[in-house]
């Protein structure tokens, strides 16, 4: 009887959504006793209804999303909430999202306001290591195995933000992109930091990024062979 409710046409989707919340009857702080584990299925449509496009992005320098020992590695909506302020002045500034930094040294990429992120320099494709306080995004996994598979060098490692913005002076800094469920590929098209604004890829979308995104959705949408097993027919 719901199967009206699945969209079919190119781009969009049935969003899953997995929830767990405490039902304990009790205003006390204390570990979970009783949960309720329930989904919801949200007919989506496109994330881009005007075409991938490049977005803006500003380092986040006074907030702080997540430390390590604390919950920023899983999909707490506490997360979310505490990226809401830095999220609203970025948008007023005309930034469509946030770079988060650690928040321990303040001096280390993390990732965007709600996904990962990674960056093509020189030639090498870098996206920050899962240090604790960063989401194990599954886009994130399934990018890093295609570019693995096509032959693309990827580190995961720690990425300084100094070292990213001497990459984007010295024009080694190819492509950025944030990954993630909803939007799948979103390229970054400018970097604010401080003072300093830098255009990547003159603002266009990378070869790289395009290839990812059609190869990512081609499988999701199976119009494109899955080599890797990851899709299942419902």
């Amino acid at each position: 009887m719901d199967a009206a409710w699945v969209p079919s046409a190119p781009g969009t989707s049935l969003y899953i959504r997995p929830f767990l919340y405490s039902t304990d009857p009790t205003l006390a702080l204390h570990g979970v006793h009783e949960a309720t584990f329930a989904i919801i299925l949200s007919p989506s449509g496109s994330y881009f209804s005007d075409g991938l496009k490049p977005v803006p992005i500003m380092v986040e320098t006074e907030d702080v999303r997540a430390v390590r020992g604390g919950t920023g590695e899983a999909k707490c909506g506490g997360n979310y909430a505490a990226a809401n302020r830095a999220g609203d002045k970025a948008l007023e500034k005309g930034y469509s999202q946030v770079l988060w930094l650690d928040g321990v040294e303040r001096k280390y990429v993390e990732e965007g306001g709600g996904m990962n992120v990674m960056f093509k320099i020189a030639g090498t494709v870098v996206t920050p290591m899962l240090t604790g306080s960063i989401l194990p995004g599954i886009t994130r996994k399934s990018c890093i195995e295609l570019l693995k598979s096509w032959g693309v060098p990827v580190e995961e490692r720690l990425l300084s933000v100094d070292e990213l913005f001497e990459a984007a002076k010295n024009g080694t800094l190819e492509e950025a992109w944030c990954v993630g469920t909803a939007a799948v590929i979103s390229p970054i098209g400018e970097l604010a930091w401080n003072e300093e604004t830098f255009e990547v890829n003159q603002n266009r979308i990378g070869a790289l990024s395009q290839r990812l995104y059609d190869e990512l959705t081609g499988i999701q949408w199976g119009t494109r062979p899955d080599p890797f097993g990851w899709t299942c027919v419902v």
